[in-house]
């Protein structure tokens, strides 16, 4: 099950890379510059991006780092991603492989980042347990990923939401669940912040090429969630065109003891 849903994520992320990289809501947002303030990254830092996607977060760490190196499980995802560096002047090193079987020693980075891409990870604490591993001893962790209201009944209903417009989505996690996976591979957490994207339902859809019934079934989950899953997306015009709702997203910071 666990290899089918990576294939699953890398056949699709390979097939809808270059909607990635032009993404407004991943690339013209101001996470990935939070990240990098979060990380508080010095200039003989090392940096590992993992699951780059289209390589914005590790566009956003290059000017203040000594090396980045952007990773991705998805070959056409990379490539995508090394174009958009490249034509941005961004100097990379690029490595593909698993974010949960890193292809790297022990403490060889000082900061490891992932931005929205952690909810297709089947196994989000082997992540964890990687990123621990590959930081060098007062190395920091930055992540952004989607986040679930504290009640389990409604982040599970987001979750079949969002697994109807990309079957390779797995779980978000909520702010508790975040902290707590932070604190099980041995990291502090040292800040959390809280974003929200008014998101235009439609259109995020058709980036993963949704089927007329599946758009549908979309607009009417949104259109009738429960009162918990309101509060949280606040949805706006659902079953129109029109319709919009918010992404809520954890931006989270912790240290490797020293």
């Amino acid at each position: 099950m666990t290899d089918d849903i990576k294939s699953l994520s890398t056949g699709r992320f390979n097939r809808f890379a270059e909607r990635y990289v032009n993404a407004a809501q991943l690339g013209g947002t101001d996470e990935p510059r939070a990240l990098v303030e979060m990380a508080r990254v010095a200039p003989t830092d090392r940096v590992l991006d993992i699951a780059t996607g289209g390589g914005h977060t590790a566009l956003a760490f290059a000017p203040h780092a000594a090396a980045v190196c952007a990773h991705d499980l998805a070959l056409g995802m990379l490539n995508a991603a090394r174009i958009y560096l490249d034509s941005k002047g961004a100097p990379a090193s690029y490595v593909a492989g698993d974010a949960e079987s890193l292809p790297f020693a022990d403490s060889s980075f000082d900061i490891v980042s992932c931005r929205i891409a952690q909810h297709h990870f089947p196994d989000v604490f082997r992540f964890m347990q990687e990123c621990a591993r590959v930081l060098r001893p007062g190395g920091r962790l930055v992540q952004q990923d989607q986040v679930a209201p504290d009640e389990d009944r409604a982040g599970r209903y987001l979750d079949s939401f969002e697994r109807l417009r990309d079957p390779s989505h797995v779980r978000v996690n909520s702010e508790a669940e975040w902290r707590g996976l932070y604190l099980d591979v041995g990291l502090s957490v040292d800040e959390v912040r809280i974003a929200r994207h008014r998101t235009s339902l439609v259109a995020w859809a058709e980036r993963q090429d949704v089927s007329p019934e599946s758009l549908e079934h979309l607009q009417i989950m949104m259109a009738r969630p429960p009162d918990a899953v309101r509060a949280w997306v606040r949805p706006e015009a659902a079953g129109t065109p029109d319709a919009k709702f918010d992404h809520v997203y954890i931006l989270i910071s912790g240290t490797k003891p020293a």
